[in-house]
């Protein structure tokens, strides 16, 4: 019987779109344990039923971190989407420091290191103070979401056959989620390989309407491109009640994606086949993967 020990990695957002695929990218690593972090145990059950550990993890709920960090050597850092990720982000390091965790993959947002985008700039402070940690750190700084296509929070982007966005016909950069957990789950197995990078993810620039072009074509349906007002996002935030504080960022990108003001918004990377020995998802590609989706 081998008494090996296996490099013990958390994976924090586990019910979330990257941090779900991130595991599921994981549990082809048999030299590695996985534990995925919910909020209740009645999150916990799906994981269970898979044979996957879990702790109980609240970040609200500093009093859960250390029980939590016991035997991770690891962490999968997915803040949530408020101006509290700041707070989060402090003392749920400061606990992982103090636990003794090793490296950190940190899930961030777009830009290069001089952005001004609010949130962008909050995540850019989390991975400062990542690395003010003494961690060994991955920084993951993906651009625009494929999946944003087929819904944004609750609701659709797409509605038969017509999508709608807050950024005029800005040319975006864009990226599959599942790249984006493919890029997490290597560095999470192997940090001696990606240990002080900052990858920024993004591997295909279009506009909305361009995109409805592919649609069209390869969907076999018609699809149109209708350009909301930046303002009709802002209102609807409002009535919501979303936290105002970080939708007054999504605001205010949406509005500078619109006008144009974002320097280097469409740029694409060459780094995904170098990280991972394979092309990354572009559009037709992710639009033929999700056919089924978008048929109305």
């Amino acid at each position: 019987m081998s008494n090996t020990k296996f490099p013990k990695i958390l994976i924090t957002g586990a019910t979330g779109q990257v941090g779900g695929k991130t595991i599921e990218f994981l549990l082809s690593n048999k030299e590695i344990e996985i534990v995925a972090a919910v909020r209740s145990k009645e999150k916990a059950i799906p994981f269970a039923n898979k044979g996957i550990a879990t702790v109980i993890l609240d970040f609200d709920d500093d009093t859960t971190h250390l029980p939590a960090f016991e035997g991770i050597d690891r962490l999968f850092m997915v803040t949530g989407y408020t101006v509290d990720m700041l707070r989060q982000s402090k003392v749920l390091l400061d606990n992982a420091k103090k636990a003794g965790i090793k490296h950190v993959v940190h899930l961030g947002a777009c830009g290069p290191d001089d952005a001004t985008v609010g949130h962008w700039v909050w995540h850019q402070l989390v991975e400062r103070y990542v690395e003010w940690g003494g961690f060994s750190f991955t920084h993951l700084r993906p651009q625009d979401f494929m999946q944003n296509l087929l819904s944004y929070g609750s609701e659709k982007t797409t509605n038969k056959g017509v999508l709608n966005a807050y950024v005029d016909n800005a040319r975006l950069s864009w990226v599959d989620v599942d790249d984006v957990a493919q890029v997490a789950a290597l560095a999470l197995s192997h940090p001696e390989l990606h240990s002080g990078k900052t990858y920024r993810l993004s591997y295909d620039a279009k506009t909305f309407e361009e995109i409805a072009e592919l649609m069209t074509s390869i969907v076999g349906k018609p699809f149109r491109y209708e350009p909301l007002s930046p303002e009709i996002f802002l209102q609807k935030m409002k009535d919501a009640g979303a936290d105002m504080a970080y939708m007054n960022c999504v605001y205010d990108h949406w509005k500078q994606h619109a006008n144009g003001t974002i320097p280097g918004a469409s740029d694409t990377f060459d780094n995904f086949f170098e990280i991972t020995g394979k092309e990354p998802t572009r559009w037709a590609d992710f639009i033929k993967k999700h056919k089924e989706e978008l048929v109305y």
